[in-house]
């Protein structure tokens, strides 16, 4: 009778795509909500409230047998926390968009406690993470990266999309070590009229956006500036032990050059840096309309070594390697998951009575709809469809404007959830409120900083 009864049910693999079809494996690490180190989520929380945390673990499709990365977030906390929109919005985004340089999409689908994301597996890390143990990065591979991104980045201005949040952090590499663009959470479509909402982390926003004179998809190019000088020297081009400091040198200083600049980067590079930190948009590189700016940059000298042909196929070969002997992660976010998880994760059949949802688990359960790229053509919500509206707190967020795509391959996904980051003594939401931090992050963040005192020379003569 035992064995009659503990026989596994069939999987319909026929039927809308749900957690039965995949085989649950490790835990590599969580999303925006659970970086607590990176965004001292106790300063911005009640002292007992719990937080909503995305995790992430690889897992199998049982009948494909690809792995992929699956993220999931907890609907009643996503709730709590007034995220629905997001979560809603980032499911939404990711429908549209396919692209090599991109983390895109597989499935979507619920569940009764939680909303999963699953995404193209990257085990090769983020560049934060290879950034902090090897101090800077070679130029030719910085170059190799920027030309990937710079890639990922025409494609979604050229479907109106800015990313609004690039950064070391948000740029996984693949096994072989190419670059993707990942974390669509405060992304949004752009038209004609400047958005003035601040959002993103302070550290790479855009002067135009902290200066709040109305900003479009030119603060993407920017950011690109801002990765790519750190990458290469080690440290930011600008910094401040506040937000008014770091807003100030943003928006005013000039840009400064290590002592031994020289020797890390060339001429042509230092150029291409200067050209994506022009504070004026219109003067910035990679912000020609109709896809100039794009096609400037790639005829720009420091990029001749790429082959742009072939750049999307990926027959190029990375400059870099990541180890894969090696977690190219946090290994402690894996050990927590397994002591501190209340809930394990596990397949469960849908309760049959939805009626007494709250309205926004109702909202959650009506838009946050199934998705599988290999059933489905992608599309776009926007401008057909009307901007989400939370039923919790009534502000509307922007939606989606696209073309379909296919599938690209070798991807990933982390990093996603209700967006809370900053740099200095304070934070900024997607909804551009201001958070104060935590005295003892401050601390934390000044210690960090001074560890890098170098002496900087002001633009030197570069032309």
């Amino acid at each position: 009778m035992g064995a009659v009864c503990c026989r596994p049910q069939p999987i319909d693999f026929d039927g809308d795509v749900n957690l039965f079809h995949f085989m649950l494996l490790r835990c590599v690490g969580k999303g925006a909500f659970g970086k607590v180190s990176r965004l001292s989520i106790p300063s911005i929380h009640a002292p007992n409230q719990t937080v909503s945390r995305p995790k992430v673990r690889v897992v199998q499709h049982k009948q494909t047998r690809d792995l992929y990365a699956l993220k999931y977030i907890n609907k009643a906390k996503c709730v709590k926390m007034k995220a629905v929109p997001n979560v809603v919005q980032e499911r939404r985004l990711l429908e549209e968009v396919d692209h090599p340089y991109i983390v895109n999409l597989r499935y979507a689908f619920q569940d009764d406690e939680n909303c999963f994301f699953v995404l193209d597996l990257m085990l090769g890390g983020d560049l934060r993470f290879h950034l902090e143990r090897l101090g800077c990065m070679p130029e030719e591979t910085v170059r190799f990266y920027m030309a990937q991104l710079s890639s990922a980045l025409a494609y979604l201005h050229e479907m109106g999309i800015m990313h609004r949040d690039l950064k070391p952090d948000n740029i996984l590499l693949d096994e072989r070590g190419n670059a993707h663009l990942t974390d669509f959470n405060i992304a949004v479509h752009f038209g004609e009229r400047k958005l003035t909402g601040v959002a993103g982390s302070m550290a790479y926003m855009a002067p135009e956006i902290l200066m709040k004179r109305g900003y479009t998809y030119c603060i993407d190019w920017w950011s690109l500036g801002v990765c790519a000088y750190e990458l290469i020297f080690g440290r930011r081009p600008f910094r401040g032990r506040s937000n008014s400091d770091l807003t100030y040198s943003i928006s005013r200083d000039p840009l400064k050059w290590p002592d031994d600049a020289d020797k890390k980067c060339s001429r042509h590079g230092i150029l291409v840096l200067k050209g994506l930190l022009d504070r004026d948009p219109t003067k910035r590189f990679g912000c020609k309309p109709n896809g100039e700016g794009f096609q400037e940059l790639r005829r720009h000298p420091w990029f001749k070594p790429i082959d742009w042909d072939t750049l999307e196929s990926k027959e190029q070969i990375p400059p870099f390697t990541p180890d894969a002997k090696k977690a190219n992660f946090d290994a402690s976010h894996e050990l927590e998951e397994l002591l501190l998880e209340d809930n394990p994760l596990k397949a469960k059949a849908r309760k049959a009575n939805q009626e007494n949802l709250s309205a926004e688990m109702k909202q959650m359960e009506e838009q946050f709809t199934s998705y599988d790229f290999k059933k489905m053509q992608r599309r776009s919500y926007y401008p057909h469809n009307q901007h989400l509206i939370s039923t919790a707190t009534a502000t509307s967020s922007g939606l989606a404007s696209s073309r379909p795509g296919t599938p690209a391959n070798d991807l990933r996904v982390e990093n996603s959830g209700l967006r809370v980051e900053g740099e200095g003594n304070g934070m900024y939401t997607s909804n551009g409120n201001s958070l104060e931090i935590n005295p003892a992050d401050e601390i934390m963040m000044k210690e960090k900083d001074s560890m890098r005192v170098e002496r900087m020379h002001p633009d030197k003569e570069y032309s």
